[in-house]
């Protein structure tokens, strides 16, 4: 259940999800603004969210698999994490065009193909963000524990990584196989097509309880217990790590509460507690900001939980160093200019003073 599939199950112009809300009697619903709306601002933030996301991501793909050697199992989750991220960021294509042709012409296997793409994306994302907070959990509540995990680090590093990436698919099974093509009198859609409403129900439930609710709590839990340790170090990097959490839990609930809060917000309107054409109306245009807010953090998770890291950072410098040799010499030749430059002007000041 993505958010494009719930834009998309009323943009006919006539509610026929709406449909289930009513006993299934028929209710026109007239939304034609919000799709004109959507043809505009989906394709166009979408499209800066793939590019942003795939060079960000990508990078951190070459560069881990370029070092693979010196990995650990933190390297291990952020190549996972960054992999379920470009997974996710290649649907957004697909779903820019459909949003702003209002029509699937890619047919039904790649209907559910990239309804697949999207939802192991998505669900990849959080778990293995889950996994990296309980990684620094362990390292620096539990030691002893962080130790033995890692002299078994290729075998439980395996495990974890199967686990979670069954997990992702398990928890995205349903929404593949209701994802369908139907044909219309405005043309074809990828629409998710349940059973019946419960299906409905369940399918949002479980994106609110995966998707806010488990990350919440573990990660609530996890730095509750990491913030004191680090504050009772002896350290001077104490400071800088503890805003960095803090960071990290801001910045991912602030970009997926919009999105969950919406979701729930669906759940009560097919529900039957908020049943009005004009609640239908609002949650898919507050839909469409909030998905498209939360499909952005994204690109933040190479910045975030990469290059905040001076391990990482030193091996991307490395590998751009190799990659682009002639920008970085040029770069310390403008940089060595600009030292003499400050050197002459410091003489200058010197010799006026004197």
């Amino acid at each position: 259940m993505s958010g494009n599939h719930t834009f998309n199950t009323t943009q006919t112009g006539k509610c026929s999800s709406y449909e289930d809300c009513n006993g299934g009697m028929y209710t026109p619903c007239n939304i034609s603004y919000v799709r004109n709306f959507g043809q505009i601002f989906l394709p166009t933030l979408y499209s800066i969210v793939f590019i942003v996301g795939l060079i960000g991501n990508g990078l951190v793909l070459c560069v881990l698999a370029k070092y693979f050697k010196r990995s650990n199992m933190m390297d291990v989750c952020l190549f996972n994490l960054a992999l379920s991220d470009l997974l996710f960021l290649i649907s957004l294509p697909f779903w820019a065009h459909y949003a702003a042709t209002n029509m699937w012409i890619f047919g039904n296997s790649m209907c559910q193909a990239v309804t697949a793409f999207y939802m192991l994306g998505f669900y990849g994302s959080i778990f293995f963000m889950l996994l990296i907070t309980v990684d620094r959990y362990l390292v620096t509540v539990h030691a002893h524990t962080s130790l033995f995990f890692k002299r078994q680090s290729v075998s439980v590093g395996i495990v974890l990584i199967s686990f979670m990436w069954a997990l992702s698919l398990g928890a995205s099974i349903p929404t593949i196989i209701f994802s369908q093509v139907k044909n219309e009198s405005a043309g074809s859609k990828c629409l998710l097509e349940y059973p019946n409403n419960t299906w409905r129900l369940v399918s949002y439930m479980e994106l609110n309880i995966l998707g806010l609710v488990l990350p919440l709590t573990v990660m609530g839990f996890c730095y509750s217990q990491i913030i004191p340790t680090l504050a009772a170090m002896k350290s001077k990097k104490r400071h800088k790590a503890i805003k960095l959490i803090l960071v990290l839990i801001i910045v991912f609930f602030l970009f997926w509460i919009p999105y969950n809060v919406v979701i729930f917000m669906y759940f009560l309107l097919y529900s039957g507690y908020m049943y009005s054409c004009e609640w239908l109306r609002d949650l898919n245009l507050a839909m469409q900001w909030a998905e498209t807010i939360a499909f952005s953090h994204c690109c933040l998770n190479p910045i975030i939980y990469a290059f905040v890291g001076q391990r990482f950072r030193t091996l991307v410098i490395q590998t751009l160093k190799e990659w682009f040799p002639a920008c970085f010499s040029r770069c310390r030749t403008l940089n060595s200019q600009l030292t003499d430059k400050k050197s002459s002007t410091r003489s200058t000041a010197i010799t006026t003073i004197l």
